[in-house]
């Protein structure tokens, strides 16, 4: 309480803190005295011993994302455990059956549509995960879209967008499915 009100009226943006892993109990209290957006990230539950956080159960007052810029993307985090996607296709997504061994189309954009929808004030979507919904956009390779591994010093930074903003401009399905989800949503 001595730093961040300085912090906070120094601006008149909203101020999201990154509360995440093991976050000290005076932590809650302070953000909620100062207001301050928490991050909720459905693959990281602040609720002990629960595997998946439930999107709509996320406060108003939260920015909702699949993952930050130190984590995997969508497509990447979806092939790297089958055991876990599996369980999130049962128990986050409620969906009977074999999961899907890669992040399809279809089920990335059901994923960005579950995170526009929920209460959080904000909601943020990496591009990447946007373009895991169309499987013409997309890099093939999935492990091309990470952007920083925290562990590897060299490994900052490091993702560039493969389309030009030209050819971005031109995917006219893309965008007009990306907008209408926005819409839909209720998110401007």
């Amino acid at each position: 309480m001595k730093k961040l009100p300085a912090l906070l009226e120094a601006t008149q943006m909203l101020v999201c803190a990154e509360d995440l892993g093991m976050v000290p109990e005076c932590v809650g209290p302070v953000m909620d005295r100062l207001r301050m957006l928490s991050l909720e990230i459905q693959a990281m539950p602040k609720a002990i011993g629960v595997r998946f956080g439930r999107l709509e159960e996320n406060p108003y007052r939260s920015v909702a994302t699949i993952f930050t810029h130190d984590m995997p993307t969508l497509r990447q985090w979806w092939e790297e455990d089958p055991e876990r996607s599996q369980a999130y296709w049962n128990e986050a997504l409620h969906k009977d059956g074999h999961a899907p061994k890669t992040m399809e189309g279809w089920l990335a954009e059901e994923i960005v549509s579950r995170h526009l929808f929920c209460p959080s004030m904000l909601c943020l979507i990496s591009l990447q995960d946007w373009l895991a919904m169309d499987e013409t956009l997309r890099l093939a390779d999935p492990n091309g879209e990470r952007i920083n591994i925290p562990a590897v010093a060299r490994h900052y930074w490091r993702y560039r967008m493969h389309l030009t903003i030209e050819q971005l401009q031109k995917a006219d399905d893309f965008n007009r499915k990306v907008k209408d989800m926005v819409e839909r949503s209720g998110r401007q």
